[in-house]
């Protein structure tokens, strides 16, 4: 894709299928040729104007709103062209396929080369435009597609504010101490023989003390933006019969997976992504877990502990009515020995005491006892996974973050850990302190794609939609 930014390039930006109105968006340089072949007229900048979109012949193909936004005022920086047509798909079609025969035909008539090559975008290449042109960076770029794909209100606010550059800004604050920082040692590196001591005079140990304080700050926001936006996996084990499928319908609010007293009754997957507080957690139900002869259970089972081994967080329901039985105890016992030798001790495994309208009194100390009939402890599960998550508030100022963001400041982290280490040293390290604040702001700078890999950006533009 990065070989191929100086083609013009047209897209249609609206979801497909049926709607009241879509958008063809083209970006390239010198637009006016091909407005007036498509619309008859020159548009003036950023007005949009009602007109025919013209074919070929002249002919109407549809009625829409133009609007031309000359560079570098428009979202790629570069000139570009929307047609707000009804929202067909044919209709989009037309209008797509007649820009790329416009331009064509202009290459030919006038040997206009500003027009020549226009190609359909590739996924992303709109945004990966505006960051390639310094309209935005590569942290905004992210927080378009993560706006796009929200999947609650809360990620869709958090999102916004990473797009307004709430995110970038708090970047660009660290790395303007971080400079500070590296304009000093270098000084000292650089005048050895001076009676100044640069780092002394300027308190660097209380700089870098401070740039912790305010790494830490952001790292933990970046950590509950991560969460708003991935979510975490919960997965819900037990044995057959012991309410998986009752809480699951509880804590989704709907009768997603069917629930009898038969047992064995779950024998595939079940998921559903729920939200709490905003925060988004793919709760998993599972086939009952216990020694099968039955062909199809089976698998069933194999499954469940598929999805059991790739949990951030296990529900290992226990029955309170069966609590009693020896054989239900040992089956449940068996079940937390594999859990404990199947799962890494960072995946916690929560206790939840099931049918406490049927069996109060059986109610052993620890874990959540619940009714998903009732409703009954159901909050206090929802309290509990959040914790699990790790979620702590919503503080207003939380911004979308990917897990790349998150790797990329624990990166920082341990840099700025390590050259206070050697600023403590001072003289016999000051190569090796200049050396980890370099390549804390390399973490730094890869966050907002000041620093990066090529086919690194190649796979974040990707993954976004057309005419984005």
């Amino acid at each position: 894709m990065l070989a191929r930014t100086t083609d013009p390039i047209v897209a249609i930006a609206t979801a497909s299928g049926r709607g009241a109105v879509g958008i063809v968006r083209v970006s390239g340089v010198q637009m006016a040729p091909l407005i007036a072949a498509i619309c008859g007229r020159p548009l003036k900048p950023r007005e949009a104007t009602y007109l025919p979109f013209r074919d070929a012949l002249g002919a109407p193909i549809d009625h829409g709103l133009a609007i031309h936004f000359p560079a570098p005022h428009s979202f790629t920086g570069e000139d570009v062209f929307e047609l707000q047509a009804h929202g067909g798909t044919v209709v989009l079609q037309l209008l797509l396929a007649r820009c790329l025969e416009a331009a064509e035909e202009l290459e030919l008539a006038t040997g206009q080369p500003r027009l020549a090559g226009l190609r359909v975008a590739e996924p992303g290449e709109f945004s990966q435009r505006a960051f390639l042109n310094g309209k935005i960076d590569l942290a905004q770029a992210e927080a378009i597609a993560d706006l796009i794909d929200a999947s609650t209100e809360a990620a869709a606010r958090s999102a916004g504010r990473s797009l307004s550059g709430a995110f970038s800004q708090e970047i660009h604050t660290l790395l303007d101490a971080l400079v500070r920082l590296r304009m000093l040692v270098e000084a000292t590196l650089d005048f050895p023989d001076e009676e100044i001591d640069f780092l002394q005079e300027a308190d660097a140990i209380g700089q870098l003390a401070d740039l912790k304080v305010q790494l830490d700050a952001v790292q933990q926001r970046a950590r509950q933006g991560a969460l708003l936006r991935e979510g975490i996996k919960v997965v819900i084990a037990g044995q057959p019969n012991a309410g998986k499928s009752s809480l699951l319908n509880a804590l989704a609010g709907a009768e997603l997976a069917i629930v009898s007293s038969v047992a064995g009754t779950t024998r595939d997957v079940v998921s559903q992504t729920i939200q709490i507080h905003g925060v988004p957690l793919h709760v998993v139900d599972t086939a009952g877990l216990r020694d099968s002869v039955d062909e199809v259970e089976q698998i069933g089972i194999a499954r469940a502990w598929g999805q059991i081994e790739g949990a951030d967080a296990v529900l290992f329901l226990h029955d309170l009515t069966r609590a009693s039985s020896a054989d239900y105890a040992q089956a449940d016992e068996e079940i937390a020995r594999l859990l404990a030798t199947r799962l890494p001790a960072s995946v916690p495994v929560i206790d939840i005491w099931s049918k406490f309208d049927a069996a109060p009194a059986a109610t052993p100390d620890g874990g959540i006892s619940l009714s998903a009939r009732t409703g009954y402890g159901i909050e206090a599960l929802r309290t509990r996974l959040l914790e699990v998550a790790g979620w702590q508030s919503v503080p207003e100022g939380v911004y979308l973050a990917r897990a790349r963001h998150v790797q990329a400041l624990t990166r920082v982290d341990h840099h700025i850990a390590v050259a206070a280490e050697h600023l403590a040293a001072r003289a016999q390290s000051l190569d090796l302190l200049a050396e980890e604040l370099r390549l804390a702001q390399n973490a730094l700078n890869e966050i907002t794609g000041e620093f990066g890999a090529d086919d690194l950006l190649g796979v974040i533009f990707s993954r976004f939609c057309i005419g984005k």
